[in-house]
């Protein structure tokens, strides 16, 4: 019988000398969820009041693509991106490099609440002042739902055994990024950007 989840003995690595600060970096997976589901709900209840369904099948996939060219482009030209600087060095390791040197590490796999929230809540803003605001509650959903399964994929792909082909090969994809080829294969939830901007892995 498989197990669902994957044993690991590795304990969650330690970053920072300052209790407080240590306990903002590291997040048990539910977290995310705790977090998040309500809200999404909150925002697909207010648009199914608003909207008819044209419009949100629409909205709602633009959130969803949005989510996934975010993904990558944070993935690629933020978390891989290694300042010349001492500081700048450290601040990379504390926010991805920690993760590719310790990729088992069961507390570091998604985002903290001390990051994502205060993340969530600019982009909320930012299509607040772009989007027509008929659009924005199922949008802005579909890109929450779209970051949950970035981080629920994301702690899958370390710690439970897959059975499933399309996310086995999400999975084969991730790990490749960790270790063969890290400047390869940044989308995590979708390989979409990957292929269309030619850094997926040869076959």
């Amino acid at each position: 019988m498989n197990k669902l989840f994957v044993s690991d003995s590795q304990e969650s690595t330690r970053m920072f000398k300052q209790g407080w600060m240590e306990a903002l970096s590291k997040v048990h997976y539910s977290v995310p969820l705790i977090i998040y589901v309500p809200v999404i709900i909150f925002f697909l209840i207010k648009s199914f009041q608003e909207l008819n369904i044209p419009v949100f099948i629409t909205s709602f996939s633009c959130g969803l693509l949005v989510w996934t060219a975010t993904e990558y482009v944070m993935h690629r030209f933020v978390f891989h991106f290694v300042p010349q600087s001492a500081w700048g060095r450290r601040l990379h390791f504390i926010f991805h490099g920690v993760h590719h040197d310790f990729p088992n590490d069961r507390l570091r796999l998604v985002l903290p609440p001390s990051v994502s929230i205060p993340l969530a809540t600019g982009f909320y803003f930012l299509f607040k002042s772009i989007l027509p605001a008929l659009w924005l509650p199922s949008f802005f959903a579909a890109f929450l739902l779209g970051y949950l399964a970035y981080d629920m994929a994301h702690y899958a792909f370390h710690h439970v055994n897959i059975q499933n082909p399309f996310l086995k090969k999400l999975r084969q994809h991730h790990m490749r990024h960790h270790y063969t080829e890290p400047n390869k294969g940044f989308g995590v939830s979708s390989v979409l950007w990957d292929k269309i901007l030619n850094t997926g892995f040869k076959k």
